[in-house]
């Protein structure tokens, strides 16, 4: 794609088989500069390791989304190590069984799992893009794309505080969007729909992923790799005229 080699990227939650991951390569693959930032760093160093394996440069880094200072320090060491920040990708989130697995519904979410799923993916970005693009505007130019869900749109019954933090993105994007837009900054939302994640593959059963497919337009279920196409392009020259969008990823689950 053009307009991508020899940019810098960072990778706010890539780890192995996830979307993240699987982004990060490709951007290397297109010629990015990449940093692949996680909590956890061994994970991170994964995905780097496989980068550097085929020629690409990426370095690994450890950091915790829900801490700002820990945000701008990634985002510090980022520039530092290579003069610059054109793409900014956040797909981090806790989907850990004792977080997901006790985010229920209105009724009964408890507290602690609304407020950490809040901390992590809307505070969390809110983190990135507030030192990221005063550097991007500085710069005279980049491209910052959020990680939705096509859960927003479904009104699932329970993951009430994964769907609400994933909502709130819609105008944390819009707003960035507006704000950074006349700067050259663009600011994105990709929505995945079923994506078979690492982790994705470990908690669903086949009989439960064909019943999904039956629900899509398309021969199959989704990949990391898919999502990581849609970034690239979105961090691309290709989508110089594409900004405050919401573009859902899933196959054709949702027509909306």
């Amino acid at each position: 794609m053009r307009g991508l080699t020899g940019k810098v990227a960072l990778v706010a939650g890539a780890a192995p088989g996830n979307i993240g991951g699987a982004t990060a390569i490709r951007l290397a693959e297109e010629g990015m500069l990449v940093v692949a930032a996680d909590l956890n760093q061994a994970a991170a160093q994964t995905v780097v390791d496989e980068i550097t394996a085929a020629g690409g440069t990426a370095v690994a880094r450890s950091f915790d989304i829900t801490d700002g200072q820990s945000y701008r320090e990634l985002i510090n060491f980022t520039v530092d190590r290579f003069g610059g920040l054109h793409g900014l990708f956040n797909v981090a989130a806790d989907l850990s069984p004792q977080n997901v697995g006790r985010d229920t519904d209105v009724m009964s979410v408890p507290d602690d799992v609304w407020q950490h799923t809040i901390d992590v993916t809307l505070t969390g970005y809110m983190h990135g893009i507030h030192d990221a693009l005063p550097i991007m505007i500085k710069q005279g130019g980049g491209s910052i794309v959020n990680t939705m869900s096509s859960a927003v749109w479904m009104g699932e019954s329970d993951h009430v505080a994964y769907q609400a933090a994933k909502s709130g993105l819609i105008g944390l994007t819009r707003h960035t969007a507006t704000v950074g837009g006349k700067h050259g900054v663009r600011t994105n939302l990709v929505s995945p729909g079923v994506i078979l994640t690492g982790a994705a593959l470990k908690t669903t059963t086949a009989e439960f992923r064909e019943q999904i497919l039956a629900s899509v337009r398309s021969p199959r279920l989704g990949r990391p790799e898919d999502l990581a196409a849609m970034v690239a392009f979105l961090f691309s020259d290709d989508a110089a005229y594409i900004n405050g969008q919401s573009l859902l990823v899933d196959g054709g689950a949702n027509f909306t």
